[in-house]
């Protein structure tokens, strides 16, 4: 039996330092969503090193990336963070296993609070060598 990994490592600029304690006491004192997890469970969230405004997103080998979204969503609401933001995340297993990579990327509207596109490169694949678009 083989172990599956979701890897991504992105950042988040909250425009300011108010809004990076903000942000980092939402990650710290969120509830458990409808299945019991919290933020926590899905992502690492790390302070700027310096005085800078951009939190760093990451995975801890088992990243899930509806909560990564779920915690972007939830500051542009409370931070009033406007424009797009994005973040690609790759598919892995412990083993060679034919449907055990790939990977993919989401968009996300901030301003409108919404989830705006996301691909998946197996899907993506299945369609372009079933005679689809090629082009993503």
């Amino acid at each position: 039996m083989a172990d599956y990994y979701t890897h991504f490592s992105c950042a988040l600029d909250v425009g300011n330092r108010a809004n990076v304690e903000q942000a980092l006491a939402l990650y710290a004192d969120a509830l458990p969503n409808e299945d019991g997890l919290t933020f926590s469970d899905g992502f690492r969230l790390e302070p700027p090193a310096d005085e800078g405004t951009e939190l760093w997103i990451h995975d801890d080998g088992r990243g899930d990336v509806e909560l990564v979204i779920s915690f972007v969503l939830l500051c542009a609401e409370t931070l009033f963070l406007e424009g797009r933001w994005g973040f690609e995340y790759g598919l892995a297993a412990s083993r060679p296993l034919l449907d055990g990579f790939g990977g993919g990327a989401y968009v996300v509207d901030l301003s409108d609070r919404c989830s705006l596109s996301w691909t998946s490169t197996s899907e993506w694949l299945a369609g372009a060598l079933a005679g689809g678009d090629g082009d993503a």
